[in-house]
């Protein structure tokens, strides 16, 4: 019981040392041996007018880290076909790529037109194609959207290179900390504080309309559940009662806020209703029960409890109180989360060889490991289910990875120093 108490307050502990910036950065570590073969040609630019993003480098990198392709380098492009009357089908065959993504920028004075197409090699056919209109700034939004539509199309899977991501940092020492919330593009790009904080801040959630984001926050001394708008910076306090107020989660209509608060005694898991403030309380066992998760249909809730003797998941119908044990492998599992589809859960599994992300699947109860570092927490999934984030340590110091959702691909989002923790996969954002 001791260990999963820890587990509600101790994660601040290891928010450790100095950070100088929170830009993030993608390196990939694992493909997938079954990635398709894809080739994406530089657009052509109307005058050579060098473009602030290379777009066809951003659809590039998007589709790599996916790991459900695998780009052709730069030196294996066999010609650089702007439209799909220039292409040469056969030649491309020759280099095995699969499918050819080509474009062109046309700079209208106000902003940009950018035209793409999807060609499939063996087919000798276009089978997508659109002009997209941009701004200077919007460039890499742009250029995700042209991924996120490639994706789905070849997938049949909607893409969600085009979200974004929460994660917590520290600056400074021991004695002299700084911690802040911020946000950022999926790939590490753009990234904006929203928060900055003498005192730890944990747990951030987005709202179903990623709009928002709950959080916790020490800046008062004790804990205490915050909602924020994140275009207006205005926020109210959710909870602050006596005692534990963590792990804040959204409902999937965003009218309520699932939390653990120990203002009755043990953590328990409650619900506030948003609109008329009032909570509801779900478990009530004499054991610690954290950070619930809500089903994808917001009939029930995923939770941590050691009410068997260590850390397993539960699930409880919101509707009659009906409470299942979901985890019998090893004795700790925790911090689940469903897949979107609801067909199975991530989770935070300890092995022989320490903490890792995993995979539960829900028809049959098997349980895989999907990485191989030893101190995995804070487990969040994609909006399309196909990647899951989660902070990690490497070298002494916090850093985010990605896994995708069947273990064969992996990418680090390494800052440039420091510890990063805490992520949060936003949903679709439209």
């Amino acid at each position: 019981m001791k260990h999963l108490l820890n587990l509600c307050l101790g994660v601040a502990l290891l928010l450790g040392s100095a950070i100088s910036q929170a830009d993030l950065t993608i390196e990939i570590t694992q493909g997938s041996d079954r990635a398709i073969p894809i080739a994406v040609v530089p657009f052509e630019v109307e005058g050579n007018e060098a473009l602030p993003e290379d777009i066809a480098d951003i659809v590039s990198n998007d589709l790599e880290r996916s790991g459900e392709f695998d780009p052709l380098s730069a030196s294996a492009l066999i010609a650089q076909p702007s439209e799909s009357g220039d292409v040469n089908y056969r030649e491309w065959r020759a280099v095995d790529s699969e499918y050819l993504v080509v474009g062109r920028v046309e700079n209208t004075g106000e902003q940009y037109r950018i035209q793409f197409e999807l060609l499939d090699i063996y087919g000798e056919e276009r089978i997508l194609g659109e002009v997209v209109t941009s701004s200077r700034g919007e460039l890499r939004a742009a250029a995700h959207y042209i991924s996120d539509q490639i994706f789905e199309e070849i997938t049949g899977v909607r893409g969600a290179f085009s979200t974004q991501i929460a994660y917590v940092t520290a600056r400074g020492s021991a004695d002299d900390r700084r911690y802040a919330l911020h946000i950022a593009d999926a790939d590490g790009h753009n990234s904006q504080q929203i928060l900055s904080s003498n005192e730890p801040i944990l747990s951030p959630d987005w709202s179903p309309d990623g709009q928002k984001l709950a959080y916790v926050s020490f800046e008062t001394g004790r804990p205490a559940i915050y909602i924020q708008d994140i275009a207006s910076s205005e926020r109210v306090r959710a909870s602050s009662f006596d005692g534990i107020n963590g792990a804040p989660s959204w409902s999937p209509d965003g009218r309520k806020l699932a939390m653990s608060l120990s203002r009755d005694g043990q953590p328990e898991i409650y619900v506030l209703d948003i609109g008329s403030r009032e909570f509801d309380r779900i478990t009530n066992n004499g054991a610690i029960d954290t950070e619930p998760s809500w089903s994808p249909d917001g009939d029930s809730l995923l939770f941590t409890s050691d009410r068997s003797g260590g850390p397993q998941l539960y699930e409880i119908d919101l509707a009659n109180g009906n409470t299942e044990r979901m985890t019998f492998t090893g004795n700790y599992n925790a911090r689940g989360r469903y897949a979107p589809d609801g067909d199975a859960i991530f989770l935070i599994h300890r092995d022989n060889n320490g903490y890792r992300v995993a995979r539960q699947d829900l028809d049959d109860d098997r349980l895989v490991t999907l990485t191989d570092s030893r101190r995995d927490e804070s487990p969040s999934v994609a909006p399309n289910g196909t990647m899951v984030i989660f902070a990690t340590q490497q070298g002494g110091r916090g850093e985010l990875r990605a896994v995708s959702a069947d273990g064969e691909a992996s990418f680090r989002l390494p800052s440039s120093e420091g510890n990063v923790r805490e992520p949060a996969w936003s949903p679709f954002m439209n």
